[in-house]
């Protein structure tokens, strides 16, 4: 009888987080869902925060039923989204909630930033894309508005590392993590101190940086008994998601394209090395880090976000639809109607999404679209061509072809939206597994323990383990000529 090796993910996103154990009998790994809850973020009086101290709830609580239903899992790792972050006291204690990165406190810091250190020199050191909400900015804002939680601040984590340090009681950053800061040097692997200072922002409270696969210690006795489990590893897996999810991308070969595809869509390559040129600062590619030695080059799209606000917004005025009601609209929309571009600032964080998208349309000479069918089929085929954009950039810059995509992720469900990324970008898609990023997080935990030796034995892994769909380019013509008429707008986006 073969042992079976029990490993606990924890995986937080944006809407929701879940406890997933991974069961590996040394041929297979199967998935149990253990625990599954929201992650809705709190409005106060100064912003957008996210409720650390409920999500830390939950994860005790993942703790406490995975050892009810299953018994001792062999390591326990945890990853979220990225940029975000806590800031401690001497004491440990956290310094109010941690700020939503959709917050406005952001807004305008990137000019204020480059006022101080030229775009260039800021990518020169970091290599990573230029978004508003990224930590540099937003720890900015403090330093402009005189925070007086700067200078009370013993230790900054991001957000994976602050519920790693209250599982273990040790303090450090996570590579992966650290690396969507855009204060991390990727090539001389430390954090941009001298960057910081130009800045003016403290550096005192930076942690140590551990690399994926690192075992951080075991869990505290208190964690042990609240949740009744004994003092198991935590591992550091790649905690930022998309570190994890693109680790389980079950390629058997080294030129394909991955999209890690859910509230946004992260679509990039591995490269073995950061590349920081001028091509990829004009193109606002980013360099983030990945697990045994490689480096994420991608590009965020805003992704599912979209739709998932627009179905916010019409549950709110009464009509509630799941995911495939709306696809099944989609489908039944008629083909090659207007375009947006997913990207357009007005999509950060509007106050309607379905209005922003028609205004959106009315401002680029088109025709919005007239119902909900238009509206989420205008999404789907705007968001396909975007990721053919991104993957003829990324062809230019590191000068060889791109033969497939890996979808993983929840939008790999979204058969729509996968068959349009084959018809837009002229490449087979090979969509799943969906739970790419909890699988991840597993298969680094594995290697970190001795079980699995490699990213490629992880992939083998994952390739034996999940079935996956692959689509197949069809019509051409027409998407060509619809690439067109995107290209134009962002040409137009461009003059303005």
């Amino acid at each position: 009888m073969k042992h079976t090796l029990d490993l606990l993910a924890f995986d937080l996103g944006a809407e929701s987080g879940r406890a997933i154990l991974g069961r590996y009998d040394g041929d297979r790994l199967r998935l149990a869902d253990v625990h599954r809850f929201a992650n809705r973020p709190v409005r106060a009086p100064d912003g957008l925060h996210w409720d650390a101290e409920r999500l830390f709830q939950e994860i005790e609580r993942g703790l406490a039923i995975c050892h009810q239903q299953y018994g001792r899992p062999a390591s326990v790792g945890i990853d979220t989204w990225g940029i975000d972050f806590a800031l401690l006291g001497e004491d440990g204690q956290l310094l109010g909630h941690p700020f939503h990165y959709r917050d406005r406190r952001t807004e305008g810091m990137m000019e204020e930033a480059f006022k101080r250190v030229p775009r260039r020199d800021i990518f020169e050191q970091t290599g990573i894309q230029f978004m508003p909400m990224n930590t540099l900015y937003q720890l900015l804002s403090m330093v402009l508005a005189a925070s007086p939680l700067l200078g009370r601040t013993a230790t900054f984590l991001t957000m994976p590392d602050l519920f790693n340090f209250w599982l273990t009681g040790r303090a450090v950053c996570e590579f992966t993590n650290a690396t969507t800061t855009q204060f991390y040097d990727p090539r001389a692997l430390a954090w941009a101190k001298p960057l910081l200072g130009r800045l003016g922002i403290p550096t005192h409270f930076l942690p140590d940086v551990v690399m994926p696969g690192t075992v951080l210690g075991p869990l505290l006795p208190s964690v042990a008994s609240k949740t009744g489990i004994a003092p198991v590893p935590v591992v550091a897996p790649a905690c930022h998601d998309t570190g994890s999810a693109v680790a389980a991308v079950p390629a058997d070969s080294d030129d394909f394209a991955y999209i890690s595809s859910g509230t946004w869509s992260l679509v990039g390559v591995e490269v073995p090395e950061p590349l920081i040129t001028d091509a990829s600062l004009t193109n606002n590619f980013t360099n983030e880090g990945g697990v045994g030695g490689r480096f994420r080059f991608l590009r965020n799209v805003q992704g599912l976000w979209l739709l998932q606000e627009c179905r916010r917004a019409w549950a709110e005025r009464g009509d509630s639809f799941s995911y495939d009601e709306l696809a099944g609209m989609a489908e039944a929309a008629p083909p090659f109607g207007p375009l947006i571009d997913p990207d357009a600032t007005v999509f950060l964080r509007p106050p309607d999404m379905p209005s922003a998208i028609r205004s959106f349309c009315t401002d680029t000479g088109q025709v919005p679209p007239e119902n909900k069918g238009e509206m989420v089929r205008c999404i789907l085929e705007s968001l396909a061509l975007k990721y053919r954009w991104v993957l003829e950039r990324i062809e230019e810059m590191q000068g060889r072809p791109v033969s497939g995509i890996h979808v993983v992720g929840g939008g790999s469900q979204n058969r729509l939206l996968c068959q349009f990324t084959a018809d837009a970008t002229g490449r087979p898609v090979v969509a799943g597994p969906v739970e790419a990023t909890a699988v991840g997080n597993i298969t680094v935990q594995a290697m970190a323990l001795g079980h699995l030796s490699s990213v490629e034995d992880g992939r083998a892994l994952v390739r034996r383990s999940f079935e996956t769909t692959t689509y197949e380019p069809q019509e051409r013509g027409a998407w060509d000529e619809l690439y067109g008429r995107l290209l134009t707008i962002l040409e137009s986006l461009r003059g303005l």
